[in-house]
């Protein structure tokens, strides 16, 4: 899955042009690397989302096409905050 519609439907990102626009600007990381919106979210990935002083890390723990609301979460664990 690319790496801007996982950060949606993990909904770690609101909507999906905010999460390219964040991956274009070089806001987002996948294993200490800047990542483009294209690149393929693997389970194990660490993804760090730095959006103004906020800081967030996280490992995919699995890649759901559609997740409901409440299985968001799921997918991921928190790093660091």
């Amino acid at each position: 899955m690319r790496l801007d519609k996982y950060l949606k439907v993990s909904r770690l990102i609101k909507r999906r042009t905010v999460a390219n626009e964040a991956c274009d600007a070089g806001r987002v990381e996948v294993n200490s690397k800047v990542a483009r919106a294209s690149y393929e979210v693997k389970e194990g990935d660490i993804i760090t989302i730095n959006l103004g002083n906020n800081r967030l890390s996280v490992k995919v723990l699995k890649i759901n096409e559609y997740a409901k609301k409440e299985d968001a979460a799921t997918n991921y664990m928190v790093i660091e905050e």
